[in-house]
């Protein structure tokens, strides 16, 4: 094996796209952390290129971390001097020096991410550290059909290094000890973006947060594997804020599993499994423990929170769920704040906030992703990315988009509930409804933000427009709302094909949908309500006593 230890801040392990900007033409490298910045002007690093989104999204992450230790901005006016004029790669490496010990993945002494003293377990195959990989009890029920078993016999170091780093940071529920991340298993992550193809120092640099200083001596209370390990078998206490960092830098560090990576030399002609690369060193293995760092209390500038009710004290992080993310969950991961229950990524608001230092408004946008966990399964890896409107105005504009969503949210419950009221579905079966109103957010999401920008344009060019809302909020029902819900309800319910008992039902039930989305009976002033807009006193005659018309009827 090699004498040399392996550093994840002097070598080139992490791979990236460089874009020649005279040419357009993008190629592939492999670089240090402090050469994200080399040839910035002619060629800069544009993305992350590990060719999983899992590990792309943990370098990032890894990125921001080691930025926000090592030379966090201290205010607004720090941070614009170096989105303007990045450091150079040799001043980064100069500041990412001090922290060195902490970024050694192997060797006699601490060792990155890995519990501080040996551990006498059994080794077990390094595939167990990918998210994605079919558990034992999967592969022992041979129900590994996608995901198969022994598909990854050993990976290079830098592959090894940016797997251990996603299984700290998102580790999923792994049985009894085994802890979850300081977010949970498979937590939401969201950035806010530039716009336009701006380097990857730009994304970066947006997203990290300000602090008064660097991190200082205290670097255990940061990297936890520099000190013994803090356990938490037997009922110990959690690890909360009194027990790291002032500034709780270790959110990006966290270490709930204890694990120590076995390493051996490469043989002949052995490759990676995941990226091909050739090394001289290989990790087949590694050995684990349970009752590693047990988190609570701990924030992460980079996820956003939920709580159930006001009255709760503690705030839980926001996961990907499987209906993927749409607008529905736009209001809550960009304006957040504006609801006692929700809280935004503390990145995204501070984002928006810079991105409006450098006047680029409605171009910038949200990046969302994270794992889908079922418990210890990963269903999937969510990705999707978002327009941000990072505008002066954008309190009002939130407060406009929140009314869109709203309004989205009750016509799509609404109609859903029509649909299986028309074809008698159980209410007690939820699964169609859902699915029904899940269709409605996607089918109407490029409308949604057209609508948004369109009212980011008049609140830019006069963020006192009175009366901007009512014009726009009027054609986001008129031409969609109306027509995605009246289009998915008779996709639903095909009336050619019912008996009659159930076309009178499903008639009745497409009346009353219509009747809602001219804002007549209770569903359709609540509609109304949503969307901001006064409701039309009904210009019909009265019905002749004794009987009751229908917007009386959904009314009651």
């Amino acid at each position: 094996m090699s004498n040399a230890v392996f550093s994840l801040l002097d070598q080139p392990w992490l791979p990236v796209l460089r874009r020649d900007l005279s040419t357009g033409v993008v190629r592939r490298d492999r670089i240090r952390p402090c050469d994200l910045t080399d040839r910035i002007a002619v060629e800069p690093v544009v993305a992350f290129d590990w060719q999983r989104p899992d590990f792309d999204a943990a370098s990032r992450e890894f990125m921001i971390g080691l930025l926000a230790t090592a030379c966090p901005p201290q205010d607004d006016r720090d941070w614009l001097d170096h989105w303007r004029v990045p450091p150079s790669p040799e001043r980064l490496a100069a500041t990412f020096a001090p922290l060195a010990r902490a970024f050694v993945l192997d060797g006699d002494g601490p060792r990155f991410l890995q519990d501080h003293d040996d551990i006498a377990a059994a080794s077990q195959g390094v595939a167990g550290l990918l998210i994605d990989s079919p558990g034992q009890k999967t592969a022992d029920d041979n129900l590994d059909l996608f995901t198969k078993r022994g598909r990854v016999p050993a990976l290079a170091r830098a592959t090894a290094a940016i797997a251990l780093f996603t299984m700290q940071s998102q580790a999923p529920s792994g049985g009894a000890g085994h802890r979850t991340s300081l977010r949970g298993g498979g937590p939401l992550t969201t950035l806010a973006l530039p716009a336009g193809t701006s380097s990857l120092w730009h994304l970066l640099w947006l997203n990290v947060p300000s602090y008064e200083a660097s991190a200082g001596d205290d670097l255990h209370l940061v990297f936890p594997w520099l000190a013994p390990t803090r356990t938490s078998e037997d009922k110990k206490p959690p690890t909360t804020p009194t027990y790291i960092d002032r500034d709780g830098r270790q959110c990006f560090w966290g270490m709930p599993r204890r694990i120590r990576l076995d390493f051996r030399p490469a043989v002949e002609g052995e490759v990676c499994a995941l990226t091909g690369a050739a090394d001289a060193v290989m990790v087949e293995s590694y050995r684990t423990r349970p009752w590693g760092v047990s988190y609570a209390a701990v924030g992460h500038p980079l996820s956003p929170m939920y709580r159930q009710k006001e009255s709760d004290p503690g705030w839980l992080f926001v996961h990907p769920q499987p209906d993927g993310i749409t607008y529905r969950h736009w209001v809550d991961l960009v304006v957040g704040e504006a609801s006692p229950l929700r809280r935004s990524a503390a990145c995204v608001a501070k984002g928006r906030a810079r991105l409006a230092l450098v006047r680029q408004s409605r171009n910038a946008r949200l990046l969302a992703c994270g794992f889908d966990m079922d418990n210890m399964k990963a269903r999937g890896f969510v990705e999707a990315e978002m327009p941000l409107f990072a505008i002066a105005a954008a309190e009002r504009l939130d407060g406009f988009a929140r009314q869109l969503v709203s309004a989205a949210e009750f016509a799509g419950s609404r109609t859903a509930a029509f649909v299986g009221d028309a074809l008698g579905i159980d209410k007690a079966d939820a699964t169609p409804r859902a699915a029904l109103r899940e269709r409605l957010f996607a089918e109407t999401q490029d409308a949604f933000f057209g609508v948004v920008d369109a009212a980011a344009g008049r609140l830019e060019a006069d963020p006192n427009l009175p009366d901007f809302a009512e014009p726009l909020a009027r054609g986001f029902l008129d031409r969609v709302l109306r027509p995605a819900a009246t289009r998915l309800f008779d996709e639903s319910v095909q009336l050619s094909d019912l008996d009659t008992r159930t076309l009178a039902r499903a008639v009745r039930a497409r009346l009353f949908l219509t009747l809602m989305l001219k804002g007549q009976g209770k569903d359709g002033a609540a509609l109304f309500k949503a969307l901001g807009l006064a409701v039309e006193a009904p210009s019909e005659p009265k019905p002749r006593k004794g009987r009751r018309n229908a917007t009386e009827e959904i009314s009651s």
